[in-house]
């Protein structure tokens, strides 16, 4: 079943157009990563998607249904974790979940037993009685959540829910998110964290100036692109005419030495190590760590977008 659907959104902003015929298809069941470097079109899409921002062209369907301001029976289904925290300072942790879980069900008993189940899911059940000032940033993110999904939602959408905090809270996020997938939810997942995309989404979509530019698996996308090996050597000096001959070996994409390191982009398929140790053999090149990786999200996302997540 097809959760969340656009078709062509076209959003401009006088000249600039921030959606330039973005279609996205978001299935049951999936923890859909949504990556674009800043100025993408990942927040305008967002909010198209939630119907807080009117689009020039296009249709948003959700659960089948198109997607509308007024949509109250679409929104009961959704929970939001945007970026920044938004919690009422004058309310304690209880009372912030309590409150925005009232949003959806007005049954206060039934209200009681999913604000209850939130504080646990969260593990916030020491901290219930706190104001938001006196939880660190951790703790703040983490009551973020359970406000946005105490009332069970069948769709969730986070954005950077990780932001920002230390390690430990980041894990307890990142395994909560896990299991809210287990339960059941579809999941929308933005972060500049290429190691949280990697480690949790089933499906990804990378897009740039408003349009879709690569989708598919992880594995899907590290297949689309001509890296197939990163090569790191540790070495003191290395000759610009070395590196000229290096630069030369079959199979190198790049090599560039920086801070007496020197890291090699070669393609698939090819005995890549190898060559570079002879190399340095034949050179008479000391060096000290040598270490080869396949390639990760980031390369992908540096290859097809020539940017840094948060150029």
């Amino acid at each position: 079943m097809t959760i969340v659907e656009t078709q062509n959104l076209v959003k401009r902003y006088g000249d600039l157009v921030a959606l330039d015929h973005l279609s996205l298809e978001v299935k049951e069941g999936e923890i859909f990563g949504l990556l674009g470097p800043n100025g993408s079109g990942k927040s305008t899409s967002l909010n198209c998607i939630l119907s807080l921002l009117s689009f020039d062209k296009g249709e948003v369907k959700i659960f089948g249904k198109t997607m509308k301001p007024d949509a109250y029976s679409i929104k009961r289904n959704i929970g939001i974790v945007m970026q920044n925290v938004a919690v009422f300072d004058e309310l304690t942790v209880y009372e912030n979940i309590d409150y925005f879980c009232s949003l959806y069900v007005p049954d206060k008993k039934q209200r009681k037993q999913l604000v209850d189940e939130a504080i646990d899911f969260v593990e916030l059940g020491e901290f219930r009685k706190f104001y938001p000032k006196k939880l660190s940033g951790g703790l703040l993110r983490r009551l973020n959540i359970a406000c946005g999904i105490a009332h069970q939602p069948k769709l969730i959408i986070l954005d950077e829910p990780t932001v920002a905090v230390d390690p430990q809270s980041r894990n307890k996020i990142l395994e909560g998110i896990k299991q809210l997938h287990k339960q059941g939810a579809t999941i929308i997942y933005t972060s500049h964290y290429m190691e949280e995309v990697e480690q949790i989404c089933t499906q990804i979509v990378i897009i740039d100036k408003g349009r879709v530019i690569a989708s598919g698996t992880k594995e899907e996308l590290k297949a689309m692109i001509s890296m197939g090996e990163k090569i790191t050597v540790e070495t003191f000096s290395i000759s610009s005419d070395q590196m000229t001959a290096l630069r030369r070996l079959p199979g190198v994409i790049t090599a560039e030495y920086a801070d007496e390191r020197l890291v090699i982009k070669s393609e698939k398929e090819t005995n890549n190590l190898a060559a570079v140790l002879d190399f340095f053999k034949n050179e008479s090149i000391t060096f000290g760590r040598i270490y080869s990786e396949l390639p990760t999200l980031n390369d992908v996302f540096l290859e097809i977008t020539g940017k840094q997540l948060r150029d």
